[in-house]
């Protein structure tokens, strides 16, 4: 078994334990306009350093509160304690031992009292790591009420997260809403009553998981784990070089940065649809999922927003626009995860991403047409070609 020192040499090693930078799906790292700064405005701990085309993370600084992930438009930050799948499989585990369609999910402030059955309920180092892609895949896998248990925040060190916390609840409520469901998400500084104490059985398996997750740590989390989640995220295999950030980010020859899936508004969009068979309102207004509207008489079809776009929500369209000036694209709705990079890189701002998107849109999976500017040639000196 390795010893402390172990631990905190490969902590160090790595430089963050808690969560892996994925430099291609930051959009400040893909262009230096973006006014994206979610991650490093919610960091109380000041550990997340964007500038110059690279985004780093402090493993000194950073406390593994997760607020980051839970913000990150792109997912260009990854937990990795615990990682999505990790909470998904504790959650249930809780749930089928509390015997109950309950999930109860406690911040490791309040697993520390050694109060309640640990056998009942999830734990996560902050209730920030918490997202509402999550809680909606809670409900939808069966559970009618989620309990959220912060060990009183107020007088908690990180209490800095509080907003961060609030503002994933209200997104799960609105989407919950949204689909006509009744599940009940709340916070409180309470355990349950319903899950019973049990102080033995909650110190012993503290000081047993202290052991054990001390040696998965060290010999498989922070290394495997970590490694093999940047490797699969640029598509490689261990002995494959890494190509530096220039050559990965290339545009190719059809004017487009390389794009990847969003995979947990996927994941999200999956959950809703598994929670109800329709929306119950027109339109829905929150930070998962975003409108594309475009001022066509501004616009000088520079294609700044379709090179840029992440996601691959706006593409060209093979569609022959009717009229001569301009031309066609694609906007995926249920690709656009609001990173405004489209806006920010638009050459002549003449792109808004609103909050507000019409349901009816975002459900039916068909691109949107839009038309931008046609590009005019460029003159050439002398006549030259």
């Amino acid at each position: 078994m390795p010893s402390l020192n172990d631990v905190v040499e490969v902590a160090n090693a790595l430089d963050t334990a808690a969560v892996v930078a994925m430099p291609d799906r930051c959009v400040k790292v893909r262009n230096r306009n973006s006014q994206c700064a979610r991650c490093e405005e919610v960091c109380f701990s000041h550990a997340i350093d964007i500038k110059l085309n690279s985004i780093a993370i402090s493993g000194a600084q950073c406390v593994s509160c997760g607020s980051c992930v839970a913000v990150c438009p792109t997912q260009a930050l990854v937990p990795l304690e615990p990682t999505a799948e990790q909470l998904a499989a504790r959650v249930a585990a809780a749930q089928q031992n509390l015997g109950k369609p309950k999930a109860v999910i406690a911040c490791a402030r309040m697993e520390a009292r050694h109060i309640a059955d640990p056998d009942m309920y999830a734990v996560v180092p902050c209730l920030g790591r918490i997202e509402e892609t999550s809680l909606l895949e809670i409900a939808a896998a069966g559970a009618e009420e989620i309990v959220l248990v912060d060990g009183t925040c107020a007088t908690c060190k990180y209490r800095d997260v509080v907003p961060a916390v609030d503002a994933t609840l209200a997104c799960a409520r609105s989407l919950r809403n949204l689909m006509g469901s009744k599940v009940l998400m709340s916070r409180m500084s309470d355990f349950p009553l319903d899950i019973p104490e049990n102080p033995a059985k909650a110190v012993g398996a503290s000081r047993r998981s202290f052991f054990t997750d001390a040696k998965a740590f060290a010999q498989e989390a922070a290394i495997e784990v970590a490694e093999k989640t940047v490797l699969d995220s640029l598509g490689m295999g261990r002995d494959e070089k890494v190509a530096s950030i220039r050559e990965r980010l290339k545009v190719s020859q059809a004017g487009k940065m390389p794009q990847f899936s969003a995979e947990r508004t996927l994941r999200l969009m999956d959950a809703m649809c598994q929670l109800g068979p329709a929306p119950r309102q027109d339109t829905l207004q929150g930070r998962d999922f975003g409108s594309v509207s475009i001022d066509v008489e501004r616009c000088t079809g520079c294609g700044m927003c379709v090179m840029f776009c992440p996601t691959d929500a706006l593409n060209y369209s093979e569609v022959e626009s009717q009229n001569d000036e301009t031309r066609l694209v694609e906007f995926s709705m249920a690709d656009c995860t609001q990173c405004m990079l489209c806006a920010d890189a638009c050459m002549a701002k003449c792109i808004e991403v609103s909050d507000t998107v019409e349901t009816a849109e975002l459900f039916d999976f068909e691109p949107r047409l839009l038309e931008i500017g046609k590009a005019r040639p460029k003159p050439q000196l002398f006549g030259r070609k």
